[in-house]
């Protein structure tokens, strides 16, 4: 990715530019309480008393926004934010009579914020009147009841993620706080999370902008991730630092490591934070001058092939006293994963899990082109890497993660009734911090505190009350969760099955998942007898000594295809993922 054109600012002058933003930035935010002020005293100098007194009540009501501490958007915008609340509390009948439905995803829908709201809140999170759902629309499913249903008691699900290879197991939960760094979230809102994680004993995931001391102050469980810039763990010319990597790697609150190959917001691009957002902390936390644009690169250094890859997972559960090692990715062009699944088993060494992020992730910013255009869907890309270790006959050694628009209980027993192995939310875990999905996540101007580095506006996150919040979503999705599995007449997460899902076709008929999807047999990969003939051939095209495409196979196997009547002779333009088998 090319780099910053501007020119580096010094650090007077960054200080300065901050100063002056952050000036402009109070007469935005009081300036409402600052007018009602000059009002008041006018009005006193004019004896117009009834004037003085309204605008004294209002200057009463600023005083107290910035005294209290439970609304980041009261204290952020005195009086004028109780304006937002009250035409908010009015939103449910203006949308429902004049604008759109509850439904409608922008990208999560207000039903959709408001479940993990009042999970946060312990509240009541039940509706009446009746499903908002048109329950005959095309691609609606739901889960088959049992008739042997019942209440599960259990609070939470876990599972065991490490392989041979690993010294160190994890027993982690199967719903954990998605990657997001702190830089692109505030150092509140990271204290606020992870205090959350420990209160309700889950995984938070530190995203690729290494562990802050935000992240160390509570101690709840780490997964470290390295990105491309090898934040924290990088020498002076960006390069890996394996000493770096093994002092931070083996403190005891770092319990995985996971090394980002892409994220579902941007695959296939590296990152930019603007010189702006770039505080002290920030710098040292990253290992990262000041004054300068931080460029995450596109790709990475330490390795270039799908071998250098699996010895370069190998170095770090090394490194790391034996702990969990995997890497995290948005599949792109899929006979680069099938390469790396085949450098793993030509060198018997597995990681012991796989995130796989979809293209509908997104809480960092990114170009409208890769949000929109870029990288394959989250059960696209699961299933494809699910499929791929099976056919490989190496599922068992390897636990997949998922993450990608999870909220709710119903999104995350889906997933793991496709056969994923646990859920990662990000989204989710901001609502519960706060976020009111206002989208400036990029402008440093964050409403409530959650995604800003401006210390004035993370100020107004309240850490321990939304801690409690953090591990109160978590802890009500798992109990929903329980009720699910417990209705379909189940003991545990694990024993769903696609079969247990149904989904309305386009045709109006329906269909269990297990017949939506196409689930590949048990190593039929080694033995070229996918029943999908493109898993075969991609599997020809991986080459687990480069990322690029193996033509010269692909050709040839076409050609004894041919041969021998199979009828695979087609172009990369015409493979087709199949679905319905």
């Amino acid at each position: 990715m090319p780099q910053s054109q501007t020119a580096p600012r010094t650090k007077a002058q960054s200080i300065e530019r901050n100063e002056r933003q952050y000036q402009v930035g109070v007469l935005k935010r009081y300036g409402l309480l600052i007018g009602v002020s000059l009002i008041t005293v006018i009005a006193v100098l004019l004896s117009i008393w009834w004037l003085a007194l309204l605008a004294g009540v209002l200057v009463m009501v600023g005083i107290y926004d910035l005294l209290q501490s439970k609304h980041a958007v009261l204290y952020n915008y005195p009086i004028a934010g109780h304006i937002r609340y009250f035409l908010e509390s009015y939103r449910p009948e203006i949308r429902q009579y004049f604008i759109e439905n509850d439904k409608e995803e922008v990208p999560f829908s207000r039903q959709q914020r408001a479940l993990v709201y009042q999970r946060a809140k312990n509240v009541s999170d039940t509706n009446a009147f009746g499903t908002l759902d048109d329950l005959y629309t095309q691609g609606k499913e739901w889960f088959l009841q049992s008739q042997t249903s019942h209440p599960l008691d259990v609070e939470d699900f876990r599972i065991i993620v490490g392989n041979e290879h690993c010294k160190q197991p994890y027993s982690m939960s199967v719903f954990n706080i998605s990657a997001m760094s702190f830089g692109s979230l505030s150092g509140n809102a990271i204290m606020a999370l992870n205090q959350g994680a420990k209160m309700g004993g889950f995984a938070h995931d530190t995203g690729e902008g290494a562990i802050s001391p935000y992240h160390r102050k509570f101690g709840g469980d780490l997964i470290w991730e390295l990105g491309t810039g090898y934040f924290g763990c990088r020498d002076d010319h960006g390069n890996f630092n394996p000493e770096l990597f093994e002092m931070h790697a083996k403190e005891d609150q770092v319990k995985m490591i996971e090394v980002k190959l892409s994220q579902g917001a941007k695959p296939g691009k590296g990152g930019v934070l603007p010189a702006e957002k770039i505080t002290e902390e920030i710098a040292q936390t990253r290992r990262i001058p000041m004054g300068e644009d931080c460029v995450s690169p596109s790709t990475h250094s330490a390795f270039s092939t799908p071998r250098e890859l699996v010895h370069f997972l190998q170095q770090l559960r090394e490194l790391s006293g034996g702990k969990p090692v995997g890497f995290k990715l948005c599949i792109g062009q899929p006979w680069q994963f099938m390469a790396i699944v085949k450098a793993m088993i030509e060198e018997d060494n597995y990681p012991d899990f796989i995130v796989v992020d979809g293209a509908e992730g997104g809480t960092g910013a990114a170009p409208v082109e890769f949000m929109d255009s870029v990288g394959m869907p989250l059960i696209d890309g699961f299933l494809f890497v699910h499929n791929t270790l099976v056919g490989a006959g190496i599922r068992d050694k390897i636990k997949i993660g998922v993450s990608g628009k999870i909220v709710s209980a119903f999104d995350i027993a889906k997933m793991l009734a496709l056969g994923a192995d646990w859920c990662n939310s990000a989204r989710g875990f901001m609502f519960a911090v706060g976020c009111i999905q206002s989208r400036s996540c990029h402008t440093n101007t964050c409403p409530t505190g959650v995604a800003t580095q401006d210390p004035y506006r993370e100020k107004a996150l309240d850490v321990p009350s939304k801690s409690e919040r953090v591990a109160s979503f978590h802890k009500n999705t798992l109990k929903s969760l329980a009720n699910f599995v417990g209705a379909v007449g189940l003991s545990h997460p694990y024993d769903l099955h696609p079969y247990h899902v149904a989904r309305r076709m386009d045709d109006g008929s329906i269909k269990l998942l297990s017949r939506c999807f196409y689930f590949i047999d048990e190593g039929a990969l080694l033995t070229m007898n996918a029943r999908s003939e493109i898993y075969n051939q991609m599997w020809v095209m991986a080459d687990p000594d480069s990322f690029k495409a193996d033509n010269e196979a692909y050709i040839a196997y076409n050609e004894d295809s041919r041969h021998t009547h199979k009828n695979a002779a087609v172009d990369t333009e015409h493979l087709v993922f199949p679905t319905d088998m």
